[in-house]
């Protein structure tokens, strides 16, 4: 007890940060509580919530010094809030408050607190912050979570000082602490969860499906020897009627209360608009198509063009439909007219700067203007040279590998699928190699390949039984003496009509530029982008990033305390993932959601991913690993970042090389901070703990595979926290960020493909001749499907105005009070603004022809920073959209 034992009792100050509930929280929208209707968010209002909040929020103190007799640390007397304060370094939507507690030596230094909160609504605590501890200082308790009413909890909630401790150097009086936390967090894998719960705990996904409602709904369960899978956090819900293995959907989709967006409006609101386009969208636009208020199809180019202008018109009885709606009219602008009205996407805005830059300069009258930019508009995005550079400077840049075989072979077992040897020839090749061979061609690096087969082809059948019609394809390209690409020949492969075992039905395509072969080999290139776009939004996208990382979520936060070094190192890559996967699973690639309608896997989708998910290698997602093994670099002991680059103007790879080595270099740092030695390393019961249950649980299908990193030196925890941060962070910033630049213009990148390729002789042929653009666009995919898929991409592409980005983080520099790794941090921040003007000026180098392309955009994905919006830039800390 504070004051007895002779021992002159003190004050200490403290201030305590608020953050006021957020109106739009997910998991809040449609309810109102009790007290403090909408949260926290009364502060500020005409009433007196001062007294309110005072004698509804205690607060005691713990120390780190003293022990109570048991071997825990002395609890303090409870303390109520006083008045509330004005601090210089509160954000948006953050009050504080005074708080004081009775103190003397007796006590010793507070290494934690517990917190108490009576009213019947929770509130998002920031920090605590005790100031003038005698002998001490100030003492910074960065909190960020949500606290709901005490009656919600088994247990106390506490949080610890900003102090850092591997387990072996904890206070004393702390250990019980720490241990009591993680057991919490843990579980006893039971009940169902609910609300405030902070319990994490694995599950499969067997909630991407609702068989109750019929069999168009029922999907399989991935995570397992069948369909191995990354495991997602567990919520409890009970089973379906019809399928005892699958979990019944709910409006509300439990996850760990802290891992909800819990910040400005903005990701709130980001995140609501994607729900709205399923519940609210979705329906509005089947009406107005089913009732033929809209056309089926885009006419021509032009009216693809015309969706960033005026945006779709529609009738005032289907406008009203979603007039109540305030975010419907905020996110997509409908204006009482217009619906949908999007803005130009960077490969057309580029372009257009690109011709004002020359009007300008030559004086070019408005009327010139207007004929260049339809000249340029309808060419660029049909450019070879563009195609091409997407590969390596596009959304889905890390896919392309150099051929190293001819012809290519396929993988897939020949007594079930038949050959599907390659049918591309020399005689298809050579005469565009500039005079070499094939074999001097692939002797010299010069071939590479973006091939889209073999994992396509044991599910195009079923795909194409539907109303998609697509190929599985192989692209061959050639990298030119300036230093670009160029496609030589496409493969098309469809199933035959006998079936499997009698191999493909091919045939090969090869650049032409004029007359109806021109819209022929328009239509081969289209098809190859449907199959990138598909493996792009599943695969590197959702698979690669979202899903991977959720694993590393929850064993992080049931093994690791938050006074961990490593915790803090990798919590802020965690922030808000398992919020997006959690929404993503429920409104974006569930049965019959908006991924499987408007991308041409469709129902099969995840199921897909799961099947390449067998070829995983988590050690080959670190950036030097995966070039390698693509053979679009070399291992290079000389080279700056131990690697070369086949492909020398490689926009994502030569950028990216800077981010990772940058990353590893902060890892190398903070790791020999806090590990002197491997020894030390294996005896961290915690860190060993965390990799053994995310290798044999998180990702416990792949539990066998030979690479994961045993954790047993140094160098193999710097290269696994390299490698997850890089997922986390980069690696999502270049596939994310770039999908409405890119694939905002739909003839840029569509996603589904409804008609095969005309042959030549027939109806269609001939009406690809005669309207080109017409049968085009009733190949790709369709105005409805179009609206849809880049109402959600632009969503998706956006940064939020509460974002963090590499190099900064939540909490300022109080996240840790260690002096050397806030120093190691502060370099790494330095570190990247170099890299970012570095990268700045690559792109003003005329030479360095694959940063900018024909559509005159150039690559800044991997820029460190970024403003709010849709800005093409900028790499956030996490996984957050």
């Amino acid at each position: 007890m504070f004051g007895l034992g002779g021992h002159k009792s003190q004050k200490i100050k403290g201030s305590l940060v608020i953050m006021r509930k957020n109106v739009l929280d997910i998991n809040s929208i449609t309810s109102a509580k009790g007290i403090i209707g909408t949260g926290i968010n009364i502060i500020g209002a005409a009433v007196d919530t001062l007294t309110i909040i005072a004698s509804k929020i205690s607060i005691q103190l713990i120390s780190a010094t003293q022990s109570d007799g048991t071997g825990k640390g002395k609890v303090g007397k409870a303390s109520n809030l006083r008045a509330q304060v004005s601090l210089p370094t509160l954000g948006a939507g953050e009050d504080a408050y005074d708080v004081q507690f009775e103190w003397d030596s007796d006590f010793g230094i507070p290494g934690a607190f517990y917190i108490k909160n009576y009213m019947q609504v929770e509130f998002y605590l920031k920090s605590l912050t005790l100031e003038d501890i005698p002998n001490h200082g100030t003492i910074h308790f960065i909190c960020n979570s949500w606290v709901y009413n005490s009656k919600c909890y088994n247990t106390d909630r506490i949080f610890f000082a900003n102090h850092t401790y591997v387990p072996s150097e904890t206070p004393g009086p702390l250990v019980k602490y720490r241990e009591d936390e993680l057991k919490y967090l843990r579980g006893d894998g039971s009940g169902e969860r609910k609300e405030w719960d902070r319990i994490y705990d694995y599950d499969v996904y067997n909630d991407l499906g609702n068989p109750d409602k019929g069999e168009k709904y029922a999907r399989p369960v991935l995570g397992g020897s069948t369909l191995p899978y990354p495991r997602r956090g567990r919520t409890g819900r009970g089973k379906t009627k019809k399928d005892p293995n699958s979990e019944k959907t709910s409006d509300f989709v439990y996850i760990p209360r802290d891992e909800a967006f819990g910040h400005l409006k903005s990701s709130d609101f980001l995140t609501y608009g994607i729900k709205s386009v399923a519940q609210d969208v979705l329906p509005v636009l089947t009406d107005a198509f089913d009732g033929n208020i809209l056309s089926l199809e885009f006419d021509n180019f032009a009216e693809v063009r015309k969706l960033y202008e005026g945006g779709v018109t529609l009738p005032t009885n289907f406008l009203s439909k979603i007039a109540p709606l305030p975010v419907i009219k905020e996110i997509f602008r409908t204006d009482g007219e217009q619906f949908l009205k999007y803005p130009p996407p960077k490969v057309m805005q580029g372009m257009l700067h690109f011709i004002y830059s020359i009007c300008r300069e030559k004086s070019i009258g408005w009327i010139s203007q207007v004929f260049l930019f339809g000249a340029v508009d309808k060419s660029a995005w049909m450019t070879d040279e563009e195609f091409a550079r997407e590969t390596i400077a596009g959304v889905n840049p890390n896919v392309i590998k150099i051929l190293e075989e001819f012809p290519l072979r396929c993988k897939l077992d020949a007594r079930a699928y038949g050959d599907h040897t390659c049918i591309i020839t020399k005689e298809h090749l050579e005469p565009n190699l500039g005079g070499l061979t094939v074999e001097q061609a692939i002797q010299n690096k010069k071939l590479f390949i973006l091939d889209h087969h073999d994992y396509l082809i044991p599910y195009l059948r079923r795909i194409n039984a539907t109303t998609t019609k697509a190929y599985a394809t192989r692209t061959i390209f050639f990298l030119k003496s300036d230093g670009t690409l160029t496609p030589l020949a496409i493969e098309l492969s469809k199933p035959h009509p006998q079936g499997e075992q009698y191999g493909p039905v091919s045939s090969v395509y090869v650049p032409a530029s004029e007359g109806v072969e021109a819209y022929i080999w328009l239509l081969a290139k289209a098809y190859v982008v449907v199959n990138d776009s598909c493996y792009h939004q599943l695969v590197s996208h959702w698979l690669n990033t979202h899903a991977v990382v959720e694993p590393f979520i929850l064993a992080t936060n049931r093994h690791l305390s938050v006074v961990h070094p490593i915790y803090k190192l990798l919590f802020p890559h965690y922030r808000d993932t398992m919020n997006i996967n959690s929404l993503a699973r429920k409104a974006l690639v569930n049965a019959d959601g908006i991924i499987e309608s408007t991308f041409l896997w469709g129902r099969y989708a995840l199921e897909m991913s799961a099947v390449i998910y067998k070829d995983w290698v988590f050690t080959d997602q670190a950036l030097p690993a995966d070039l390698v093994k693509r053979g679009v670099a070399v291992q290079d002991p000389s080279a700056p970042h131990g690697v070369r680059l086949v492909i020398e103007d490689y926009p994502y790879a030569s950028d990216g090389l800077e981010i990772w080595a940058a990353i590893k270099s902060w890892v190398e740092d903070y790791v020999s901070f806090y590990y002197k030695s491997d020894e030390a390393l294996q005896q961290d019961p915690e860190l060993q703990a965390w990799w053994k249950e995310l290798v044999e649980v998180g990702h416990g299908d792949l539990k066998d595979k030979p690479w994961w990193q045993k954790m047993k030196t140094r160098e193999e925890l710097v290269e696994a926290s390299t490698t997850l941060i890089w997922i986390a962070s980069a690696l999502h910033a270049a596939v994310n960020f770039g999908q409405y630049p890119y694939g905002g213009y739909i003839l840029n990148r569509p996603t589904l493909s409804r008609r095969f390729m005309p042959e030549k002789g027939s109806a269609e042929y001939e009406a690809l001749a005669k309207n080109p653009e017409k049968e085009f666009l009733k190949t790709i995919t369709g105005k409805k499907e179009t609206l849809i898929d880049l109402s959600v991409i632009e969503i998706l592409s956006r940064h939020t105005s509460d974002e963090f980005y590499l190099g900064d983080r939540e909490g300022g520099d109080y996240w840790t009070s260690d002096a050397g790794p806030l120093e190691a941090f502060k370099r790494f921040g330095k570190k990247l603004a170099e890299i970012e003007e570095k990268l700045a000026q690559k792109n003003r180098d005329v030479t360095l022809r694959n940063r900018t392309g024909p559509a005159k955009m150039p690559y800044t994905l991997l820029f460190p920073s970024s403003e709010e919006g849709l800005t093409f830039r900028g790499i956030p800390n996490s996984i957050s959209i």
